[in-house]
């Protein structure tokens, strides 16, 4: 298992997923190298467990912004691995003959050549569309199931499940159905979060818990705090700092998405500067859609110490 890193220490498209899984499987692949190998849940569980030791885990939302490679593909995923350990965020979508697909939309205009609502077409039919990259070119990729993403991540990573109108029920079903002991669950609310752990208690959560009431809230899942992190907002501030302390004291991660703020910025330069400020608050989990150039900026920190002050 890949260690974190420490802030203080610096039908389907088969021809592109044979390529791809070469890339992965190769012992020298920058991808492989960056693997992170979760075999059970007591590995998941100490993967992702506070330690107080300035470790940083990196979350990859949906992949990675670059030409060629669309969000939510497997593809996407690989490339994205290629900059340092990661976990992705995804998104499942329900077709209209229930299969679980990858797609943030419920419509196809904005990442497919495709029109329409995802859930008006059969898995066959999504097969014939194909994936843009997030500049709007049209790529060889195709739109992935669940499966094939749960079976390519196995050895290398861990997948965040979002919510996005899949049941809980369904999910769970297929996790157990592959055996996967490297996927975790988004939850919203404690009694979502209470419904699964009843289901199987061997589930983990990334929990929105952003305040005192979504705390009290989460509390009363009965869920084990060493069964969760917990996405904390945009940042760490004087507004979330009590229950950050709370959730530390519990061994539970603190995240923050930097997806609406930092990666929208429009140059290179002022997007290094503010992930340069997001890794000196001191997050513990951060996730991004630029996973390549926020991993360069946390192997550079102490480069940027340098250039933008210590703080």
């Amino acid at each position: 298992m890949n260690p974190a890193y420490v802030i203080s220490k610096p039908l389907f498209c088969i021809a592109a997923i044979a390529s791809l899984a070469m890339c992965a499987c190769s012992p020298s692949s920058p991808a492989q190298k960056n693997a992170t190998d979760i075999r059970s849940f007591s590995d998941l569980q100490n993967h992702f467990k506070y330690r107080g030791d300035g470790g940083m885990l990196v979350s990859a939302h949906r992949g990675v912004i670059e030409e060629g490679f669309p969000e939510n593909s497997l593809e996407g995923f690989g490339r994205a691995l290629e900059s340092g350990p990661l976990f992705f965020e995804i998104d499942p979508a329900l077709t209209k003959d229930g299969h679980i697909v990858l797609m943030h939309d419920l419509t196809l205009e904005r990442t497919t050549d495709g029109t329409g609502k995802v859930a008006d077409y059969t898995l066959e039919e999504l097969r014939r569309f194909r994936l843009k990259d997030r500049f709007g070119n049209i790529t060889d990729c195709r739109i992935p199931t669940l499966e094939e993403a749960i079976i390519w991540s196995r050895g290398k990573t861990v997948l965040n499940l979002d919510r996005k109108g899949v049941p809980d029920a369904m999910k769970l079903a297929l996790s157990q159905k592959l055996g996967a002991q490297n996927v975790i669950y988004t939850t919203h609310t404690g009694a979502q979060a209470k419904d699964l752990f009843e289901k199987n208690p061997q589930t983990f959560f990334a929990a929105r818990i952003k305040n005192q009431k979504q705390l009290e809230d989460f509390k009363k899942s009965g869920v084990p705090w060493e069964n969760v992190i917990a996405y904390v907002g945009q940042k760490i501030d004087a507004g979330n700092a009590e229950v950050c302390a709370f959730l530390r004291s519990k061994g539970v991660r603190c995240f923050i998405s930097l997806a609406p703020t930092a990666d929208k910025l429009p140059t290179p330069e002022e997007r290094e500067k503010a992930y340069y400020d997001a890794i000196m608050s001191k997050p513990d989990c951060v996730e991004t859609d630029r996973p390549d150039e926020f991993h360069a900026a946390l192997k550079s920190i102490d480069s940027l110490k340098i250039k933008y002050g210590k703080e």
